[in-house]
């Protein structure tokens, strides 16, 4: 199994998160997403990163590629056995998607500092308002450690990068305890690339 990665890239980093929590023996091949080589765009029509190579199957959106992990790997399960939990953990990666990993992008992207200054107090502000969820349970919604705290694990490490900082007050505990609970997983530790040890390395010591 090859996986094609952007070491920058919060969508790479959520599969590579799924693939240390399984343990799984692949070859991780670290590239510049403005020099691709050739390889992935005779593998990949739409010639992009994330990439990941099984044989003769290859895969190139994120979401599929963790389901897909999730499915041939089986132990640990990172999606809950019920269909119902099922559907609410996608409905849940669905909405991350929507409506943080669109400001995300936006913000990482740069460009007029009005507009990424507006979907950086944008993303602020939801995280603010939702830590009291994390209250609840010890992951997202869930006893146990899933595919969506894969995908929140990757753009929560980003804060710092993105210039957000989480103050520390009562409200904001329960965030900043889930926080510190994913990133001293080991899987999440050896998912790091270079570059992601080097973005929080002031927030926090790996």
């Amino acid at each position: 199994m090859t996986f094609f990665s952007d070491p920058n890239s919060h969508y790479s980093h959520r599969v590579r998160i799924v693939l240390c929590e399984k343990g799984v023996t692949v070859d991780v091949i670290h590239v510049d997403p403005n020099n691709l080589p050739q390889e992935i765009a005779d593998i990949n029509p739409y010639n992009s990163l994330p990439t990941l190579v099984d044989r003769d199957l290859a895969l190139y959106e994120s979401k599929v590629m963790m389901e897909y992990l999730d499915e041939r790997f089986p132990h640990p399960p990172l999606l809950p056995v019920y269909p119902v939990a099922r559907g609410e953990s996608r409905q849940y990666i669905y909405r991350i998607e929507r409506d943080w990993c669109a400001l995300v992008d936006q913000i990482l992207a740069g460009g007029a500092a009005k507009t990424v200054d507006k979907a950086r107090k944008e993303l602020k502000d939801t995280l603010l308002a939702i830590s009291p969820l994390f209250s609840e349970k010890p992951y997202f919604m869930s006893d146990e450690f899933t595919l969506v705290d894969c995908c929140l694990a990757s753009i929560l490490w980003r804060l710092p990068l993105m210039g957000i900082e989480i103050p520390n007050t009562k409200q904001t505990k329960p965030l900043l305890a889930y926080m510190e609970r994913l990133f001293e997983r080991p899987s999440f530790k050896e998912s790091l690339s270079e570059q992601e040890r080097e973005m929080a390395s002031a927030q926090v010591a790996v």
